[in-house]
């Protein structure tokens, strides 16, 4: 092959990679919303799905692992039972957990960019990822939207969701185990941390 077919494949194989990676973590969400979801505040469910969004941002970095929750979301508007026991369409940002599921963009974003902000990955760093990301970005995003909702002050909202947090703490310790066992068997999607290298010495 000419170099100048090989600069032009390269760049469009690493695109259509990129595509597949966030196609597939988009489906992993859903798929985790779909075993089981346990309403604990209002109809705010507990699923599995914070899970998902942790391992997106973790494995894919910051950009394709939020890539991945703009697809999720994008299916969900268009109509597809995505989200938690199946539910889907444009009414689903029009109640209370609307706020916790957009944050999942965020939230996916800084896990990675947490996670893979160095070559090779640290324990500590991923679960500094899952703890501020994937628990305290989507909080945040989330708490407000349900207080508004439900007619709470934010106080009073705050203290409703401490019921998410043992479980959540679960999933991103789940999530550093899976993150770590991945990186030593496959790095190849590690690349957003690959590309940044080791520290400078």
């Amino acid at each position: 092959m000419p170099p100048s077919e090989t600069l032009v494949a390269g760049p469009a194989t690493a695109a259509v990679r990129g595509i597949a990676q966030m196609a597939m973590f988009a489906a992993l969400v859903a798929v985790l919303g779909q075993p089981f979801a346990i309403p604990v505040v209002a109809g705010v469910p507990i699923t599995l799905q914070t899970l998902g969004v942790m391992l997106a941002g973790a494995i894919l970095g910051p950009w394709r692992g939020a890539g991945a929750m703009v697809l999720l979301h994008a299916l969900v508007v268009a109509g597809l039972p995505l989200l938690a026991q199946g539910s889907g369409g444009l009414g689903v940002y029009a109640g209370p957990t609307a706020g916790f599921a957009l944050g999942w963009i965020p939230a996916a974003f800084a896990v990675g960019a947490l996670a893979q902000w160095r070559w090779p990955l640290a324990w500590w760093r991923t679960a500094l990822g899952a703890a501020l990301g994937g628990i305290g970005v989507i909080y945040a995003c989330g708490i407000p939207v349900m207080a508004y909702q439900l007619g709470l002050t934010l106080p009073q909202a705050t203290i409703a969701t401490a019921a998410f947090l043992p479980g959540d703490l679960a999933k991103a310790a789940i999530a550093v185990l899976i993150t770590h066992g991945l990186v030593k068997a496959y790095p190849a999607p590690f690349s957003w941390a690959r590309r940044r290298g080791a520290p400078a010495r």
